[in-house]
């Protein structure tokens, strides 16, 4: 299947542990029952992008175990091409450890495992290179994201996990989204700074909604969409999927606009507003009709 979206990331199986406030350092807190299910910012990015209407494949690495298949089938049931997976039988698939308090918010901890040893070769970095869009960010090796990025027609990158990123990779960024830690970390405390390393970003602000930032142009300001917020896992990962499914319409014979950036922001905070109500990472990522009823709410 040719891909309009190839999103080069991660994939693990979240455990996910409710607790009444996420612990200090050195201190011990009960949790309530816990739940498993599938996750991983490049798996959930994908799903999003797939749900949003985008033809969307994977290149990720799993093992050879019961939560790679767990994967496999959230994946595959959302639509999403595994033509690209790579098995690992000498590394189990990736897990993460998340704590979610009774606001909403979460902290996590992440054992990569299978996500250490992806590479870009063969027929996944013939799909980078062919794809109108390709997403990715860093909870996989630094040395495939560049490969991808630098192969890539138009890539989007997720500055997350949070980490100093040198210009050699940025110069091949066309989009950075990153929130407003990782904005201070790569730009410095003036976020439109940012724009000496990349040509556009998108700053995420959480509830508030998100800035778009790019060269020669005044900033500008997507309000968020006021919601309760159950769980804000895979917000972020939402966002980024449905940046880049909306993105990926844009055709290929046309540059991407600021007026295509905007669009593609107001339906990303849609979709992470919907996603924060409903508990879990691709459990919680909504499909593009409801997407598409509520933007037009919003927007129009």
């Amino acid at each position: 299947m040719e891909s309009d979206v190839v999103v080069v990331g991660s994939a693990n199986v979240d455990l996910v542990l409710p607790v009444q406030r996420i612990p200090r350092p050195g201190e011990t807190v009960l949790a309530g029952a816990m739940t498993r299910g599938p996750g991983g910012k490049g798996a959930n990015q994908a799903v999003a992008s797939a749900r949003a209407g985008a033809r969307t494949a994977i290149v990720a690495s799993l093992g050879v175990d019961d939560a790679g298949d767990v994967l496999r089938d959230a994946l595959s049931e959302s639509g999403v091409d595994l033509s690209l997976v790579a098995s690992s039988s000498g590394c189990p698939t990736g897990t993460a450890i998340i704590t979610v308090d009774e606001s909403g918010e979460n902290s996590i901890v992440v054992a990569p495992g299978a996500n250490g040893e992806l590479t870009l070769s063969g027929d996944a970095a013939r799909a980078v290179g062919r794809a109108k869009i390709v997403l990715s960010q860093l909870e996989i090796p630094f040395g495939t994201v560049q490969e991808a990025a630098a192969t890539s027609s138009y890539f989007i990158l997720n500055a997350a996990p949070a980490a100093e990123l040198p210009d050699a990779l940025l110069a091949d960024v066309d989009l950075l989204v990153v929130n407003e830690t990782e904005a201070e970390l790569i730009g410095g405390a003036d976020r439109v700074a940012l724009l000496e390393r990349v040509p556009a970003a998108v700053v995420t602000l959480g509830g508030a909604g998100a800035v778009i930032l790019t060269r020669g142009d005044d900033e500008t300001v997507v309000p968020g969409v006021p919601v309760d917020v159950v769980d804000t896992t895979a917000a972020g990962d939402t966002f980024c999927g449905v940046l880049a499914a909306t993105l990926s319409a844009v055709s290929a014979t046309d540059a991407i606009t600021a007026r295509d950036l905007t669009n593609a922001v107001r339906r990303a905070n849609v979709a992470a507003s919907l996603s924060v109500q409903a508990a879990g990472a691709i459990s919680s990522v909504p499909h593009g009709d409801a997407i598409d009823a509520r933007y037009a709410e919003v927007y129009l």
